[in-house]
């Protein structure tokens, strides 16, 4: 169970990250590819592909990623006061994301962000021990290496390249056409995420050894003083990405590569407004016992989506419309919170959180014994 130490707002901004992600991923999962990513035909779709793309789009990805680096340091903590080998606890952790990620990309959704994390938090390894400032100078510099990647993106591929493609049919049907297809998309996510999302690990990192949970910290007051700054950003990129990035020629590629400053900028916007909120006491604990059990539900979005638009379901795939998908996809994310919080009130933890402490700790005395990071 968490300790009392444990940073609330981190809850706050898991459970608000997992809305955020299912809004993103369910058109994936509930329309064909050319569907979830063309234009509507219809003016109330075309809006709420517009609101998604805007408001969502890569935003709530790097919230989850700000926090994985940031529970990084707190492991190298934990490692340390129990006298073990944090590098042995790490790469296990690593390794137990990856198979969770193959087998969570295999059987739910090719869009899975496990393996990613996986493979990123690899590379992050060797700046474990670096200064706050020189991970915040890696951090954006990751920007500049995410247009790069972008204009990559916008040379190589056309259309719905690289885009998971998810089937209504049967679950064998499913399964065949998500494995066929995820290298691809793993490929694609790399490339369009991956740098920005690095950046994130990295600016987490930094926030835990510049202690930014607490209060009136000074990463939290730089963060504040910078909000007006970042909407000047945030607004005109995420507009230029929500309005362009799917037209031809010039237009296109400002559009697209406007993503690399538009998705952090709004991310750092809504960490500050999530701080705020936990700060009110706003969130009843249920959604925070699911934030600090994001792993299972996260999962159990993707498990109850296929549910919902699987042939082997109610086989609403291709059935709805882009603006009926945002209170539905609200829907299955809360669902989803709900009973993994209700498992973890049970259990202790969510059932994937169990599994993937148990092979962080492989060997040593406790698994209940160390923090909830």
């Amino acid at each position: 169970m968490a300790t009392s130490s444990r940073s609330t707002e981190v809850d706050t901004i898991r459970a608000a990250a997992l809305i955020g992600i299912c809004v993103v991923n369910v058109p994936f999962l509930g329309l064909p590819a050319i569907q979830a990513v063309g234009t509507p035909q219809g003016t109330s779709d075309r809006f709420a592909a517009f609101a998604v793309e805007f408001l969502f789009q890569g935003k709530f990805f790097l919230l989850f990623s700000f926090v994985f680096g940031w529970g990084v340091e707190l492991q190298s903590r934990a490692a340390a006061r129990a006298s073990a080998s944090f590098g042995r606890r790490y790469f296990r952790r690593l390794a137990a994301l990856a198979v969770l990620g193959c087998l969570h990309a295999a059987l739910v959704f090719p869009g899975d962000i496990l393996l990613i994390y996986a493979i990123l938090g690899v590379l992050l390894w060797p700046c474990r021990n670096m200064a706050p400032r020189r991970l915040l100078m890696l951090a954006f510099l990751m920007i500049v290496v995410e247009l790069l990647t972008l204009g990559a993106l916008a040379f190589v591929t056309q259309g719905t390249a690289g885009l998971p493609q998810p089937s209504g049919g049967s679950v064998g049907q499913g399964v065949l056409a998500r494995v066929s297809e995820w290298p691809e998309t793993l490929g694609f996510l790399l490339l369009f995420q991956g740098p920005l999302a690095f950046g994130a690990f990295l600016a987490g990192l930094a926030s835990a050894k510049s202690r930014f949970f607490e209060p009136d910290s000074d990463g939290r007051r730089r963060l504040g003083r910078s909000v007006p700054w970042l909407w000047v950003l945030a607004i005109p990129a995420n507009l230029a990405f929500a309005i362009f990035s799917k037209s031809e020629g010039l237009p296109g590629l400002v559009g697209f590569l406007s993503f690399a400053v538009g998705a952090p900028s709004l991310a750092a916007i809504y960490l500050h407004m999530l701080v705020k909120i936990d700060a009110a006491h706003l969130l009843p604990k249920i959604v925070r016992r699911a934030g600090q059990n994001s792993l299972t539900a996260y999962v159990l979005q993707g498990v109850i989506a296929g549910t919902v638009f699987g042939g082997y379901g109610l086989g609403w795939f291709g059935a709805l419309g882009q603006l009926q998908l945002i209170p539905l996809a609200i829907v299955l994310a809360t669902l989803s919170m709900m009973i993994t919080s209700l498992a973890a009130l049970v259990i202790g933890y969510g059932p994937l959180e169990l599994l993937l402490r148990r092979m962080t700790y492989h060997g040593e005395k406790s698994v209940r014994q160390f923090t909830n990071a």
